[in-house]
């Protein structure tokens, strides 16, 4: 791997698109890891991951994907379902999806993973820097600075691509 090789934990097509352009700008060559056991149902998260390779076919990236195991992350969250969204659920899914880039980096060779998750006004950057600096190789990048959000929401329509009306968890739907 170069030095600036980063795996991204890419949470869908629309988020990874600023989040994408901002690595370029920064330096970084990445290469998109969609793992994302939480979404529910799986049609939903076949829509996501089929949004993320237009994006990827886009920006000529490359797109591992992890085996759908909705039961394995179940049981990570549980007795969190009823939580509040941003509560403790959300620090437990982000722990599981962030564990499973950091074992997916090490595994590959990678010395650096990120995740497009920061891009989204809807989430907490600073409890996503919480759970992944956890981690060996995390790098904190917030992708809402500089206007992330507005411009996913920009590229994604200029792109054509599916963008969701919820987190992907059963327990966001509401």
């Amino acid at each position: 791997m170069e030095a600036r090789d980063i795996l991204v934990h890419a949470c869908c097509g629309p988020c990874s698109t600023a989040s994408i352009e901002r690595l370029l700008e920064d330096g970084w060559n990445p290469v998109l890891y969609f793992s994302n056991s939480n979404i529910f149902p799986q049609e939903e998260a076949e829509r996501r991951y089929e949004a993320l390779l237009q994006v990827a076919h886009s920006y000529q990236l490359q797109v591992i994907h992890e085996r759908y195991d909705h039961e394995s992350w179940l049981q990570s969250i549980q007795g969190h379902e009823m939580e509040k969204e941003g509560g403790l659920r959300c620090e437990k899914c982000f722990a599981y999806n962030l564990s499973q880039a950091a074992a997916k980096a090490q595994a590959l060779g990678f010395s650096h993973f990120t995740t497009t998750l920061t891009v989204s006004r809807f989430k907490n950057s600073k409890l996503i820097f919480a759970v992944g600096q956890q981690l060996e190789g995390f790098e904190c990048i917030d992708f809402k600075k500089k206007g992330g959000f507005e411009k996913s929401v920009q590229l994604s329509k200029e792109l054509g691509i599916y963008r969701q009306q919820y987190c992907g968890c059963e327990f966001s739907m509401h």
